[in-house]
């Protein structure tokens, strides 16, 4: 058990026994953690135990305050993790909390998904992703950008993300970018700081990081057939 957890214990031991519901699970939590919400607790398909959200970490309580315990919960009849379910959720609200005015999307004709890529324009495989895009879109994948300069703010990587976004025509100056073209620099209000924000609280390591439709991550790039194979799957 990490230090967390052990010191979460400990204060819901110190609270003593609780009434069986989502506000005294709360009652007794709220003393170990002080920036937790009711929001944050639900019930599971399991009597007696909650699910708490800190983040994109999940861990579980029972109900009188007692036992805490870190890990996916899993449905081993259908094999589905019920933690997994959760965090597909709040990556989606996530997506439609940055809407898709905040995104650079390049739309496939006949659309019958919506890929959102977490991009960094140099980074070698996000330029490759980008090269198939006319593969992607004849498949009828929607690619919307969001960028994630690993290199954090204050980088080289950061400014050309901001000029791509104040550019007139972002899509050229996104396909000249990840060509390796110089994109003259531009200030405006953009949304890249909160793009990178977003991808750190959704725990994006690498790029390309690719959201699918069910909120599920596929990590780095994928030729056309293979993505859309895992996409009719999904």
């Amino acid at each position: 058990m990490n230090r967390f957890l052990a010191g979460l214990a400990l204060a819901l031991a110190l609270a003593g026994p609780a009434a069986a519901d989502t506000d005294a699970a709360y009652k007794a939590l709220k003393s170990a953690m002080p920036g937790i919400s009711k929001s944050d607790i639900s019930k599971t398909p399991v009597d007696g135990i909650y699910e708490v959200q800190r983040g994109l970490s999940f861990f579980y309580v029972t109900q009188d305050g007692r036992y805490v315990f870190s890990g996916d919960m899993v449905d081993v009849r259908s094999g589905t993790s019920l933690t997994e379910n959760s965090r597909k959720a709040l990556r989606l609200d996530a997506l439609n909390d940055l809407g898709d005015q905040s995104m650079i999307t390049f739309p496939a004709k006949d659309e019958k998904y919506v890929l959102t890529v977490f991009t960094d324009i140099d980074c070698g495989y996000c330029r490759k992703l980008h090269r198939e895009m006319g593969d992607y879109n004849d498949r009828g994948i929607t690619v919307r950008y969001l960028f994630y300069p690993r290199s954090g703010p204050d980088t080289p990587s950061f400014d050309k993300a901001e000029s791509v976004w104040c550019s007139k025509d972002q899509n050229d100056a996104m396909t000249q970018a990840k060509m390796g073209a110089n994109v003259s620099a531009k200030a405006c209000e953009n949304p890249v700081q909160a793009h990178y924000e977003a991808g750190q609280r959704l725990g994006v390591r690498g790029t390309p990081a690719l959201i699918m439709p069910d909120g599920s991550v596929q990590p780095g790039y994928l030729p056309a057939d293979r993505l859309l194979t895992l996409l009719e799957r999904s």
